[in-house]
């Protein structure tokens, strides 16, 4: 079922382009605009959630028995979770994101005059923006989905697959056809933000192999290039989880510290600093304001348009992707706590979003805005290159670091696409955390030529198109985050209060009535 759903909207996207983006596009800006407050109010609860998980007595619960312990390490167990959430929209927004605040802020007073020059005194706001969008929010949704999957098959024995979190309010028939229709939202999710994200990464490799090389950036070398990563991400594939993904995302957070301590050194060092600290206070100033923030047109018109338009549209595709970072991250996570989960997954990647920003988008503001950059006029996928050529860089060198900036989007992307097979097989297999190589390697390929025919045959307004139907599926999927969190409660509730709660290691200790598939 799912992949005829995958199939069919890879035809609309091709063969029908326009009407597809039109009509995506559509039901994405209506949403944004009648029914945002529930994206806004869900994904705070989804923080609150998991700051009352750390702080409570459920923190100690471990995601297993008592006496399970962690299976990866803790630098490996946070590259994964890094480069898996959202390591390649970081490398491509990471520029592009505060220019675009700038350009267009959420003030109004800071809307750019006659002449067009933006105000300086925007970068604040614009660097705040970026890491609202990119910080505690979206991890605080990837852990709703991930303590819960992680807990109820870890410590209760149930499948891996969204289903499970709701047989606390469903019973049994969680795994009937409610599940699967949670299952097949999830694997659509999964196929076309990846996809997405895949096609953007490839069209930032194609324009730095242009800006480097001087080689067009066409769809012959889109297709190269998707057919090369995809081959090596197989190979990674093939290699499993700790030979594969582990050492891949290890590899790939020191080669992203690298470069990104290259163009601190390199770039304006004081006003980094300046303007990640402010654009740092300002973010927290305003978490609570923003957080709960749904203005209305008739009260601020620009404010009103620039949620609409932004911050609406990231809480759908972050929630639209729970069900890829969540079951990932549950994967990885056997054997830790509550609590340990909470913290690595909530306060170590947003202090790397920070650093990240503060250092590309804080460089890339002081380039536009002192130096005459003209980053604002550049495809999002060049900005990132442009911001390197500006670097009081040699010839050779400065080849060197582009370079290194596309072999970090080249390893990115292998990551994703390892961890995104390895999630759509684990939902198509019954929930099975470690599934078949060769059905992995299936989905890999299918990945890759998912994205291979809508880049190439569709171009970018056929990623765009399926883009906004996929942070469509965000509007249900947020309804069914909040009922298994609603699960997670009950099933919590429950844990005995006394030091060490009880081992369980069979699903039918406290859940009598369901057995899964093929059991006895």
């Amino acid at each position: 079922m799912s992949g005829i759903v995958i199939i069919a909207f890879v035809v609309l996207g091709i063969v029908f382009t326009d009407p597809l983006l039109d009509a995506a596009t559509a039901t994405r800006d209506w949403i944004g605009t009648r029914l945002g407050w529930l994206y806004v109010l869900a994904t705070t609860f989804f923080l609150g959630l998991a700051l009352f998980l750390m702080f409570s007595r459920y923190g100690n619960i471990r995601l297993g028995p008592d006496d399970s312990r962690p299976e990866f390490g803790t630098v490996a167990w946070f590259a994964m979770l890094f480069t898996t959430g959202m390591g390649i929209g970081l490398v491509f927004w990471g520029v592009s994101e505060p220019i675009h605040h700038l350009h267009w802020p959420r003030t109004a007073a800071f809307l750019p005059g006659e002449d067009g020059a933006p105000h300086v005194e925007a970068a604040g706001e614009a660097m705040a923006l970026s890491f609202f969008h990119w910080s505690f929010h979206p991890w605080a949704i990837y852990i709703a989905l991930g303590v819960s999957l992680g807990y109820f098959t870890f410590r209760k024995g149930l499948p891996l697959r969204p289903a499970s979190a709701l047989y606390p309010l469903l019973g049994d028939r969680a795994f009937g056809w409610p599940g699967n229709l949670v299952d097949i939202l999830a694997v659509f999710g999964t196929i076309f933000g990846l996809a997405t994200s895949l096609g953007l990464g490839t069209l930032q490799i194609g324009g730095g192999i242009q800006h480097v090389f001087g080689i067009e950036s066409n769809p012959l070398v889109h297709s190269v290039l998707i057919v090369v990563i995809t081959g090596i991400a197989l190979l990674s594939v093939l290699a499993g989880i700790d030979k594969g993904i582990r050492r891949l995302s290890v590899i790939n957070l020191w080669l992203a510290i690298a470069l990104m301590l290259i163009v601190f050194l390199l770039g304006p060092k004081l006003w980094i600093i300046s303007i990640t600290t402010t654009g740092l206070g300002e973010y927290l100033d305003n978490l609570v304001p923003w957080s709960l923030s749904f203005p209305s047109s008739l009260m601020d018109e620009q404010a009103a348009s620039w949620t609409t338009t932004w911050s609406i549209f990231y809480w759908g595709w972050w929630i639209s992707w729970a069900p890829f970072v969540g079951i990932f991250l549950a994967r990885v996570s056997y054997g830790r706590t509550i609590r340990e989960f909470v913290i690595g997954a909530l306060f170590a990647p947003v202090v790397v979003s920070v650093l990240w920003f503060g250092v590309f988008g804080g460089s890339g503001l002081y380039y536009d805005l002192f130096e005459g950059g003209g980053l604002n006029a550049l495809a999002e996928e060049d900005r990132a290159f442009r911001l390197i050529e500006l670097l009081p860089l040699g010839q050779i060198a400065g080849v060197l670091v582009s370079v290194l900036l596309i072999i970090v989007v080249a390893v990115f992307f292998i990551t994703s696409s390892d961890s995104g097979s390895l999630v759509v097989d684990m939902l198509t297999n019954g929930g099975d955390p470690n599934p078949l190589k060769a059905q992995r390697a299936f989905w890999a390929i299918s990945e890759g030529a998912v994205t291979l025919v809508l880049l190439v045959l569709g171009g970018a307004d056929a990623l765009s198109a399926l883009q906004a139907a996929a942070v469509v599926t965000g509007l249900p999927f947020a309804v069914i985050l909040l009922f298994m969190c609603w699960g997670l409660a009950k099933a919590l509730k429950d844990e005995p209060r006394r030091h060490g709660p009880k081992i369980v290691y069979e699903p039918e200790d406290q859940m009598p009535s369901y057995r899964p598939p093929g059991g006895r």
